[in-house]
Protein backbone atom coordinates (compact mmCIF):
# COMPACT_ATOMS: atom_id res chain seq x y z
CA UNK A 1 0.00 0.00 0.00
CA UNK A 2 2.40 2.03 0.81
CA UNK A 3 4.88 1.90 -2.58
CA UNK A 4 1.44 2.38 -4.59
CA UNK A 5 1.28 6.00 -3.32
CA UNK A 6 4.85 6.75 -4.23
CA UNK A 7 3.37 5.27 -7.36
CA UNK A 8 0.87 7.34 -7.33
CA UNK A 9 2.81 10.69 -6.67
CA UNK A 10 5.45 9.89 -9.21
CA UNK A 11 3.21 9.68 -12.08
CA UNK A 12 0.94 12.52 -11.41
CA UNK A 13 4.71 14.24 -10.91
CA UNK A 14 5.46 12.90 -14.16
CA UNK A 15 1.71 14.02 -15.99
CA UNK A 16 2.46 17.31 -14.71
CA UNK A 17 6.09 17.95 -15.58
CA UNK A 18 4.99 16.97 -18.94
CA UNK A 19 1.64 19.04 -19.24
CA UNK A 20 4.24 21.82 -17.82
CA UNK A 21 6.84 21.29 -21.05
CA UNK A 22 4.45 21.32 -23.52
CA UNK A 23 2.98 24.79 -22.45
CA UNK A 24 6.02 26.40 -22.46
CA UNK A 25 6.76 24.90 -25.77
CA UNK A 26 3.69 26.73 -27.30
CA UNK A 27 4.50 30.39 -25.63
CA UNK A 28 6.29 32.93 -26.73
CA UNK A 29 8.62 35.44 -24.83
CA UNK A 30 6.30 37.93 -25.30
CA UNK A 31 3.74 36.33 -23.77
CA UNK A 32 1.06 35.44 -26.40
CA UNK A 33 0.56 31.44 -27.26
CA UNK A 34 2.00 30.43 -30.39
CA UNK A 35 -0.93 27.87 -31.19
CA UNK A 36 -3.20 30.96 -31.04
CA UNK A 37 -0.98 33.37 -32.32
CA UNK A 38 -2.13 35.37 -36.05
CA UNK A 39 0.60 34.15 -38.68
CA UNK A 40 3.70 36.72 -39.39
CA UNK A 41 3.29 39.19 -42.17
CA UNK A 42 5.54 37.41 -45.23
CA UNK A 43 8.86 38.82 -46.24
CA UNK A 44 7.89 39.92 -50.13
CA UNK A 45 11.67 40.46 -50.66
CA UNK A 46 12.68 38.05 -53.74
CA UNK A 47 16.83 39.11 -52.35
CA UNK A 48 18.42 38.91 -49.12
CA UNK A 49 17.96 42.06 -47.49
CA UNK A 50 21.47 41.75 -45.89
CA UNK A 51 23.86 40.40 -49.06
CA UNK A 52 21.08 41.26 -51.86
CA UNK A 53 21.57 37.65 -53.26
CA UNK A 54 18.60 35.93 -54.65
CA UNK A 55 16.82 33.47 -52.97
CA UNK A 56 17.72 29.89 -54.44
CA UNK A 57 20.40 30.47 -56.00
CA UNK A 58 24.10 29.40 -54.98
CA UNK A 59 23.42 29.49 -51.07
CA UNK A 60 20.62 26.93 -51.43
CA UNK A 61 17.37 27.33 -49.66
CA UNK A 62 16.83 30.83 -47.43
CA UNK A 63 16.94 30.90 -43.90
CA UNK A 64 13.60 31.86 -42.62
CA UNK A 65 12.23 32.50 -38.86
CA UNK A 66 10.18 35.58 -37.51
CA UNK A 67 11.33 38.62 -35.86
CA UNK A 68 8.65 40.93 -34.31
CA UNK A 69 5.99 39.35 -36.10
CA UNK A 70 7.48 39.32 -39.64
CA UNK A 71 8.89 37.18 -41.38
CA UNK A 72 12.81 37.56 -42.14
CA UNK A 73 13.97 35.46 -44.67
CA UNK A 74 18.00 35.35 -45.22
CA UNK A 75 19.97 33.55 -48.28
CA UNK A 76 22.15 31.92 -45.97
CA UNK A 77 23.10 31.33 -42.14
CA UNK A 78 25.97 33.30 -42.44
CA UNK A 79 23.82 36.78 -42.58
CA UNK A 80 21.67 36.14 -39.29
CA UNK A 81 24.76 37.38 -37.14
CA UNK A 82 24.61 40.67 -39.14
CA UNK A 83 20.60 41.11 -39.44
CA UNK A 84 21.04 40.29 -35.72
CA UNK A 85 23.66 43.16 -35.34
CA UNK A 86 21.00 45.87 -36.78
CA UNK A 87 17.85 43.96 -37.18
CA UNK A 88 15.84 47.97 -37.57
CA UNK A 89 18.11 48.37 -40.75
CA UNK A 90 17.18 45.25 -42.32
CA UNK A 91 13.39 45.30 -41.39
CA UNK A 92 13.48 48.87 -43.10
CA UNK A 93 14.42 46.85 -46.63
CA UNK A 94 11.69 44.39 -45.71
CA UNK A 95 8.73 47.03 -44.77
CA UNK A 96 9.68 48.82 -48.33
CA UNK A 97 8.83 45.77 -50.13
CA UNK A 98 5.60 45.33 -48.55
CA UNK A 99 4.50 49.32 -49.39
CA UNK A 100 5.94 48.48 -52.92
CA UNK A 101 3.32 46.05 -53.19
Amino acid sequence: MHNMRHFNYLTGGLALAVALFIFASTSRADGTNSTSASAPKPDLLKTCPVSGEKFGGDMGEPVVFVYQGQEVKLCCPMCKPKFDKDPDKYMKVIKAAEVKK
